[in-house]
This record gives C-alpha cells, structure tokens and sequence, in this order.
C-alpha cells in the first residue's frame, strides 16, 4: 500500500484506499491511501499556515527546488513513464512524452521564479496627484487547491504545482481516483526537495470528500482541469475564491486547399489518436476542402491503417485501451447513434474490452453526440467545406471553444482565423492537440476560465499590490 503526503511525511491509511489498475489488464496491482475525511479539514488548515514562510522562501531557493524536482524526474523518468502506462493505458511513447513535458514545466518554472517583475510608475497625471509615485508588485494569492484528471496526470499536475512554488502559495492536490499513483510518487519526489515543511499535501481522496476542495473557506484559488460539467460546478459552489478552469472541448482542424496533403493528413493523424485520443485538445472534427478532400481521406486512412493498438508496453504500440470500458462502450454507443442517422464509418468503429479503434467517419450530423459532445477517444468526424469563412463559423457555432488548428499558406486566411475563431488558441499549420507548455492555454465557452502555462499560472496565483509614495525624494 502506498500512503498520502502531507509535506515531506507519509500517511498510511489501511481503512480506506483507492486501487491502481492496470488498465491493460485490468487487474489491481496496489492501493493507495485515501486521506481520511475528518483529517482533511485539519490537513488544509497545516498548509495553510505556511504562507508566511512561503512569501519569506527567496525567489533563488525557490528556483532550486524547482531545478532539484525536474532533476528527480529525469532521473526516475523511465519509471514514471512505465507508471503512466500502468495507471493510463497510454503507450509508453506517449508516456515519455508526458514525462519530458513535466521535466519542461518545472524547468520553465523555475526560470520564472526569479522574473518576478514589478512596475513603477510617476504618478501625478493631474494637479491633484501631484508628487505622487506608484510601486507595483506581486503577491501569492494563498492556499491553491488542485484538483488534475487521469490522461495527463504528471505533467498537468506539475502545470499546477510548479507556478505555485514559483509563486510562494501553500498547495493541496487531489488526483483522479482512476490515477492515484501518480500524485504518490510525485509527493516521494517532492519530499526530498527543500520547500518548507508542511507547505503542501498530496491527498488522494473518495469523491464523498472532493467537495472540501473547492468549498473550504481557506481556499483562495481553485485550479481545476476536468469536464465542464464538473468545473461548471465548481465554479458555482466556488463562492468567493478565485477559480481557473482548464475544460474539455471537441477540437476542429481545418484544412485548406493549398497545403501539402501529406503533412496535414500525418499531422491529423497524430493529433486525433495520440493518447488514445484521450485529450480535450484530441482532433476531432476535421473540415477539409472540397478540392482535396477525397485525396486527404484516402491518405489519412492509408495511415491511420498502419496504427498498432495492443500492449502499451510494447514499443511498436500506438494506441492502448482507453481509461476504463464504460467509456469504450460509450463511444461505441455515440458512433452507432450517428450511424443511426445516416454517418457512415470508413475506419474502424469497433469495440474489444477498453479497447477502441481508431475510428475515422463522414456524413455525421451535427446534433449526434459524437460531433456536439467531448469524444475524448480514438474518433475523427471528417467533413468537406468550400468557403473559409464560411467553415469558420461553423467551426464557432460549437459549445466548446479550446484551441483550433488551421492548415494553410494563406497567411490572409491565418489572420482571418485568429480573428474571427471564438476559441482560447488557432494554431497555424498544425493540429489543434499541440500545446507549447510555456505558452498560454486555456478556452472559452464550455472550455473554461483563465488560463495555465508558467507565467500565466503564475499571475492568477498572484495578487497586485500597490504602495503609493507621495513626496518622497524631497530633500
């Protein structure tokens, strides 16, 4: 059995834990303690009295254990990577992918964590003001609570915990009980580091006890990454905290006429059934010119066809089961309601266990929930367009709104995009499903609040703070 941290100390919990599952072979292998949920309220408020330390922590201190985390990671990298194909059902591909990203964020962080700007500024716009001056700085804003989901569990983890070291906030992180491990094996890690003691606490969790991690009055911001029907409410119940939600979406990339079809088509490809597809930035909806299109979807599934889906361990393994059955067998479901109505399935579309494969379709109709809705799994839905302005409305016209990519030479057309897209990324050239982790992301509608990546993170776990001068320098 593996216990929960509260800073650098393990905790046991033998009454309650939650199981890791192999999710290739679907047995139990281990369980992780639960925090018990009478110590919880207890746990928040140890963090919580931290800040003060946390605020003192010099920025260069901060950056060393940012350095030291991402140095631990490297080191354990290939174990963390087979963890994730364990608890995930990712290829280890995908799985040292995410680990290289982690090592990143941190890396980034602590870069960031001595950038920490301010502003001066002459302040006498008016004879009232006048010998006024103004300094400007930031604050951490208090206790973050971190609530991360199963597909990405290490790297968005350290997405949440790396700003707030940088920053000086207190943290508490619940991990999906579908992947607790992974919040474990990040505490062993932070517990050989130097933050201050009892400044953080990892605590897998029962869902009876997540409402604590967003309701507690201690709390100051709220960093949620999930479904939009679980961050919705959140926010609803969030009361005056400050709240970033980071939500699902049902990405679209578009096609135009005057690409090379080969790039795009290995470019989609990759974007729709990398980490099973198991992404909110996964392609797809795929709207192609009319002029290339049949060209375009005679390449995509010449390549979609040399797809290996099997054992994640193995090297040569593209596509693993997905988290657990039920959501195979839902998007079983969702892809023969749409057949129901008339789409046709030109790849794949069939159901082993948690397996599903990559499932290429046309034809659907824009009510079927494998359109309208979040997939989250191996399916693309491919459809023909003829005006560019036109597609992007349609593109505009979904609830979601994360992050578009817009394949073109047309660099009118590029801008056009970025302009006109209702979303919180256009990304020029390639699929939707990349994300620069020092980049700004986040959406908008459905999609979410705020926005992560480094210094992003860093500004909504900050507070400003002004001090005003007047007549001073005087003599």
């Amino acid at each position: 059995m593996y216990p929960y941290y509260v800073g650098k100390t393990p905790f046991l919990n033998p009454r309650n834990s939650l199981p890791v599952v192999d999710k290739y072979s679907g047995k139990v292998v281990s369980q992780v303690s639960t925090v018990p949920p009478e110590d919880l309220r207890g746990i928040i408020d140890k963090v919580n009295r931290t800040q003060k330390k946390l605020t003192a922590f010099p920025r260069y201190e901060r950056k060393r254990v940012l350095l030291d985390i991402a140095s631990k990671i490297k080191l354990n990298s290939e174990k963390l990577a087979q963890l994730l194909v364990l608890e995930v059902g990712k290829s280890i591909t995908d799985a040292r992918g995410e680990i290289g990203r982690a090592i990143d964020t941190f890396t980034i962080s602590a870069e960031e964590a001595v950038r920490q700007g301010g502003e001066f500024q002459h302040a006498d716009s008016s004879a009232r003001n006048h010998g006024t001056r103004t300094i400007t700085s930031r604050y951490p804003i208090g206790l973050v609570s971190m609530i991360v989901p199963f597909n990405f569990p290490i790297n968005l983890a350290a997405h949440k915990m790396g700003p707030a070291i940088a920053v000086g906030c207190p943290f508490i992180l619940k991990p999906s009980e579908r992947t607790p491990l992974s919040a474990v094996l990040l505490g062993e890690i932070l517990s050989e580091v130097d933050l201050p003691e009892d400044s953080y606490a990892l605590l897998p969790s029962e869902l009876s006890t997540a409402p604590v991690f967003s309701t507690d009055e201690r709390i100051k911001l709220i960093s949620f990454t999930g479904s939009a029907k679980v961050g919705w409410e959140i926010k609803k119940t969030s009361g005056k905290k400050k709240v970033c939600l980071e939500l699902g979406g049902n990405a679209a990339a578009v096609v135009d006429s005057n690409v090379n079809v080969d790039h795009a088509a290995a470019r989609i490809y990759w974007g729709a059934f990398y980490s099973n597809g198991e992404s909110c930035i996964s392609v797809q909806k795929v709207k192609v010119h009319e002029d290339i299109y049949d060209q375009f979807v005679t390449k995509l599934i010449e390549k979609t066809k040399t797809i290996v889906m099997g054992n994640p361990y193995d090297e040569k393994t593209f596509l693993g089961p997905l988290i657990a059955e039920s959501e195979a067998i839902r998007l079983e479901r969702w892809v023969q309601e749409a057949q129901s109505q008339g789409a046709k399935v030109l790849l794949g579309g069939k159901r082993s266990g948690a397996f599903f494969e990559p499932t290429i379709m046309s034809d659907v109709p824009p009510n079927c929930h494998i359109s309208c809705e979040e997939a989250f799994g191996p399916v693309c839905v491919l459809e023909k367009y003829s005006d560019f302005r036109a597609v992007i409305d349609k593109v505009n016209t979904s609830q979601y709104g994360l992050q578009t990519g817009i394949f073109t030479k047309d660099l009118h057309k590029a801008f056009y995009a970025y302009d006109n897209l209702d979303v919180g990324g256009v990304v020029i050239n390639d699929v939707p499903s990349v994300r620069v982790d020092a980049m700004p992301y986040g959406g908008v509608k459905d999609s979410g609040l705020g926005r992560e990546g480094i210094t992003y993170a860093m500004e909504d776990m900050s507070e400003i703070r002004v001090m005003v001068l007047k007549d001073v320098g005087l003599l």
